[in-house]
């Protein structure tokens, strides 16, 4: 994948992933459940392209945002919050998927003696539900929710928190502004994944390197890490 040298890169290195949109193809799970949360409440169904742009934030922010699409205000947040998740536990892998590349990848980082994180705002309970059904735990030293940090993306300390100690080297990858922002904010690069679930484009967002294919995150950051070295 790359040559002995840049390979090297990673031995000592830690690397934080977003977990929807950048590991996983959740949008059909997370749409199927929202769909049976705001259907009864009077709301209109939402479209797969739609949800791509409302996820990122959690539930919370799922569900409102797809009440303010339709002008409509999300009564007992709690309450929906609660009926969402519970849907979405009952069948959390039906139609999510890996993207292209990620076991392989993620392979490849784990032989190199990278530390591999999921740095995620998606529930802790459901990544490690989601994670474990897709067979990925293996890959994994730790799998950071917004329950098990002190501060959720685009905070500091959700990513801090994911990589733990001891690196000479980090960086985050996911594919959104929290991610982004929460790399900035720790001093650390961002690799952003253009076929992600983003409200705006891949390249406003400030990252060190946008790519498009996920097998393509350790050539990003062997450019990156060997520009500072």
């Amino acid at each position: 994948m790359l040559d002995s040298r840049d390979a090297a890169l990673f031995a000592d290195a830690a690397i934080a992933f977003d977990l929807d949109g950048t590991l996983v193809d959740t949008a059909p799970d997370l749409l199927r459940a929202l769909n049976a949360v705001i259907e009864p409440r009077g709301l209109e169904p939402v479209a797969l392209a739609a949800v791509r742009a409302m996820v990122g934030r959690g539930a919370l922010a799922l569900l409102e945002r797809a009440h303010a699409a339709q002008s409509v205000r999300l009564e007992d947040p709690e309450a929906a919050v609660a009926d969402f998740i519970e849907i979405y536990q009952s069948d959390v892998a039906a139609h999510s998927t890996p993207f292209e590349g990620v076991e392989t990848t993620l392979a490849w980082l784990r032989a190199q003696g990278c530390r591999l994180s999921v740095c995620t705002n998606k529930p802790s309970v459901l990544s490690d539900m989601l994670i474990g059904e897709l067979g990925l735990s293996g890959y994994f030293d730790r799998i950071i929710g917004p329950e098990r940090t002190t501060a959720k993306k685009p905070a500091a300390d959700h990513l801090l928190d994911a990589l733990g100690d001891g690196y000479a080297r980090a960086a985050l990858v996911g594919d959104s502004e929290p991610d982004v922002a929460s790399a900035a904010a720790a001093t650390l690069p961002s690799v952003i994944m253009s076929y992600g679930y983003s409200e705006r484009p891949a390249g406003s967002l400030g990252a060190d390197r946008v790519i498009h294919a996920f097998s393509d995150v350790p050539l990003a950051l062997a450019e990156i890490w060997r520009g500072s070295t």
